[in-house]
């Protein structure tokens, strides 16, 4: 079991207005706060947003900013401290930086050590360098959980003030009615307070039971588990098929794989928009 290799980030387009030239042709004089840095466009194009020459397109355009200052052309950074962002959206640039979407299977906690000696998830993913799940998904739900280093995302995909939204199945007892539904969208009472679902539908009736899509944009403990007690349909089964535009049918249970960047930053862009609707359902 391993990672896969992800994809390419597609052809490069130039921008316009930008003049045609090689991507190795001389730089512009450093400008900026660290003339002893790398060059802005260099580690742009090397955190997956194409060439060089695409990089000073952005640069040029005003879109890219350096610790919240709009970077000019020729700009030094250190990309192991600095931040960068690109229409505000920040740029994992530090080449320490890993990212794991693992599939978790049910009989997993997801916690760096278990004192009663289950598996847990990081006895999933390599050991080397070390990294932490972000969230946390119950010892019987399985599905997505992302895995990383990365301490930026971690707690942009986490607050509460971003509201990352997360999507799951669960199949639950009976089938519930239109009006469970709309009690389920405005929100039920639970013992720690009012918790409602940004979308839920019936995507599977059969007799006896349903399978539910809901999303959610809260972490709470055992959350859509509670949600369902309490409208009368207790779930037997809960899968999170999608963590905002974050999914992927063919990772099996148990496997995982690194996270292309364009994944990163769609994830970064995610927490930059709580209120927009999840994604098209996987």
């Amino acid at each position: 079991m391993g990672a896969g290799t992800g994809g390419d980030d597609g052809p490069d387009e130039q921008p316009a207005g930008l003049r045609p030239g090689r991507d190795d042709a001389p730089d512009q004089e450093p400008a900026g706060p660290r003339p002893d840095g790398e060059r802005l466009q260099k580690v742009l194009a090397r955190s997956g947003f194409g060439s060089r020459r695409v990089a000073d397109g952005l640069i040029a355009e005003g879109r890219v900013a350096v610790d919240g200052e709009v970077a000019r052309p020729g700009r030094r950074v250190d990309a192991d401290h600095d931040e960068i962002t690109v229409d505000g959206v920040p740029v994992a640039t530090r080449a320490d930086l890993v990212h794991y979407l693992l599939n978790k299977p049910p009989g997993v906690v997801t916690t760096a050590h278990d004192p009663q000696g289950r598996p847990t998830v990081l006895d999933l993913v390599p050991r080397e360098p070390r990294v932490f799940p972000v969230g946390r998904l119950d010892y019987d739900t399985e599905g997505l959980l992302v895995l990383t280093n990365d301490g930026t995302l971690a707690q942009r995909l986490t607050h509460p003030s971003y509201g990352v939204p997360k999507t799951y199945l669960a199949e639950v007892e009976g089938v519930p009615s239109p009006a469970v539904l709309r009690r389920l969208r405005e929100g039920v009472r639970l013992d720690d307070g009012n918790a409602a679902a940004s979308r839920v539908r019936v995507v599977q009736p059969r007799r006896g039971g349903a399978a539910l899509e809901l999303v959610v944009r809260e972490g709470r403990n055992r959350l859509v588990r509670r949600m369902c007690d309490a409208v009368g349909h207790p779930v037997r089964r809960l899968v999170r098929t999608r963590i905002g535009p974050l999914h992927d049918r063919a990772l099996a249970p148990g496997e995982w794989r690194a996270l292309r960047r364009q994944e990163v930053r769609a994830l970064h862009a995610a927490a930059d928009e709580p209120g927009s609707p999840a994604g098209p359902a996987p």
